[in-house]
């Protein structure tokens, strides 16, 4: 029998397995589906929701998101220096601050459950954090000067560790909070002020518009953490800020979304929920009937939207897309 052609032995060669290249922009909407959960876990204090919504809505989100890390650390117990490969590319920055900034989230729903566990896990998702930034610093400085232009993802990458003082005040750690409040208090000014004096100076280009949505997360966390603090007038500060920084992605969503729907969406997800969460906090500390209905539009547009989001950027991964368009590293 004659030799196969070599484009049929082509066909015939077995595809990479998918978790080789588990893109991190899976990670964003996971971010944003974790910032859901626990806003309906506050709807409890809110709006007298049954609380048992808020537990079952987290015992789901620690399984989708264990299944989804398995996928990224299999990838990187495969070939480690895929990580400082992804750190080299925008999506791959985002996604990974996202990961991390999950697996506190993680923290903070195993406090009920294995409190020993949690503290683990924070501590674990502080450091891999703290080596995500430390590579970016590193990429920054390195590389040439286009690499060093500030994006809203600076955000998750430097203020990401905001998400941490949620679990640390449940652990007394007051000090560690207060002090990690403070330092991102810094940082988010400065990312701020960088980002509005670039955007004065050159246009952002239409596929980028949907991380300008990222502004709105140092915002809302720091009021988050503000009020766990007990620092109420400094939380009511940061809800006015964010309730003009959603107007204002509002009144201009047209044109932040007029490249149409892309992995970058997921940008949209984890902003509209800790808004929420925020609105929701201010409400139940007295703070006016206001925030209570703003907590509820949001509550309720987050519930429809981010699943939405999430649930297409996952097909694309399904269908082995997200990679592609991400320019995902493989393993």
């Amino acid at each position: 029998m004659a030799q196969q052609p070599p484009a049929f032995k082509a066909q015939q060669k077995k595809a990479a397995p998918r978790w080789r290249r588990t893109p991190p922009a899976i990670f964003p909407p996971t971010l944003g589906l974790w910032g859901l959960t626990f806003a309906w876990s506050r709807s409890a204090d809110t709006f007298a929701m049954p609380a048992a919504i808020g537990q079952l809505l987290l015992g789901a989100m620690a399984l989708l998101f264990l299944y989804l890390l398995g996928n990224y650390l299999a990838k990187v117990a495969a070939r480690p220096g895929v990580v400082a490969d992804e750190l080299k590319t925008l999506p791959g920055r985002e996604g990974l601050a996202a990961m991390t900034m999950s697996t506190m989230y993680l923290a903070v729903a195993l406090i009920p459950f294995a409190p020993a566990l949690a503290k683990a896990i924070l501590v674990l998702a502080l450091g891999a954090h703290a080596v995500v930034l430390a590579i970016v610093i590193k990429a920054m400085l390195s590389g040439p000067g286009a690499a060093r232009s500030v994006t809203p993802v600076f955000h998750l990458t430097f203020a990401g560790f905001l998400v941490s003082p949620i679990a640390a005040l449940q652990f007394g750690w007051t000090g560690l909070a207060a002090a990690l409040f403070w330092a991102m208090l810094a940082v988010a000014v400065l990312i701020w002020a960088a980002s509005a004096l670039q955007f004065a100076r050159q246009n952002v280009p239409a596929p980028l518009r949907p991380l300008l949505a990222l502004h709105l997360v140092p915002a809302s966390l720091l009021g988050i953490v503000a009020m766990l603090l007990g620092n109420g007038p400094l939380g009511l500060g940061f809800g006015i800020l964010s309730i003009a920084l959603l107007a204002t992605l509002l009144v201009f969503g047209r044109w932040v979304t007029a490249a149409g729907f892309s992995p970058f969406w997921g940008a949209f997800t984890f902003p509209l929920a800790a808004f929420s969460s925020l609105m929701m906090i201010l409400a139940s500390a007295g703070y006016g009937e206001a925030f209570r209905i703003l907590g509820g539009v949001g509550l309720v547009a987050a519930t429809f939207f981010i699943p939405w989001v999430a649930m297409k950027i996952y097909q694309l991964w399904l269908k082995g897309v997200l990679a592609q368009s991400t320019n995902a590293a493989t393993a």
